[in-house]
């Protein structure tokens, strides 16, 4: 019995530890998940996801919806499934991440700062498309996706469907080498919300 205890108590600490490097924008949960029939989430294909395996297989997994959907807070369940499994997981807003290593190249720190990431199992790429990227961004995403490709996985939210992020991304031949990366191998999941999930839990 004292064992048993002291091994939980050990995972209990690696599970929190993960959880607060992770960085979540939400405290997530899956069982927490709103599956009301106007979102058309299936559940039961969320629940696989929350599983994990599909981080085992160094798949994808790309949520799209209006703003407000609950893109994030799906992504930061998973996310957080992951840590309780043992993952090591990052969380991070894309605009704020691309600024951040655009100002790591300045005092060369930039190649640790990549190396970091790639040694996560699963980068959460929050907000993805909100303004188009400019060459440093595209040439960043792409040195991302590029040590993860086939190794670790990835989830991407976006305002916008995956149709448009070629746009977005711009110069058409980076765009077609980072969405080779991105979609192959990719979990879609798109949220159809009439109301915003925000001012739903307001007038809860």
């Amino acid at each position: 019995i004292l064992v048993e205890a002291e091994w939980q108590e050990r995972n209990n600490r690696m599970q929190n530890r993960k959880i607060t490097q992770a960085q979540f924008r939400y405290q997530a949960h899956i069982s927490e998940i709103d599956f009301s029939a106007d979102r058309k989430l299936d559940k039961l294909s969320i629940m696989r996801l929350a599983d994990c395996s599909f981080i085992e297989r160094g798949q994808n997994i790309i949520i799209t919806g209006k703003t407000g959907a609950g893109k994030s807070y799906l992504a930061s369940a998973l996310g957080r499934q992951a840590c309780l499994k043992g993952i090591n997981v990052m969380y991070a807003n894309t605009s704020r991440l691309f600024s951040s290593l655009k100002m790591s190249k300045a005092d060369h720190s930039y190649p640790q700062e990549i190396k970091q990431i790639s040694k996560r199992q699963l980068l959460i790429l929050d907000d993805f498309g909100l303004e188009p990227l400019d060459g440093e961004s595209r040439l960043i995403l792409l040195d991302i996706l590029e040590d993860r490709h086939g190794r670790f996985s990835t989830i991407i939210t976006s305002q916008l469907p995956v149709s448009c992020w070629h746009e977005v991304i711009g110069e058409p031949t980076l765009a077609d080498a980072i969405l080779d990366r991105v979609v192959h191998a990719s979990h879609r999941i798109e949220i159809e919300a009439k109301q915003s999930m925000r001012k739903k839990n307001l007038t809860v």
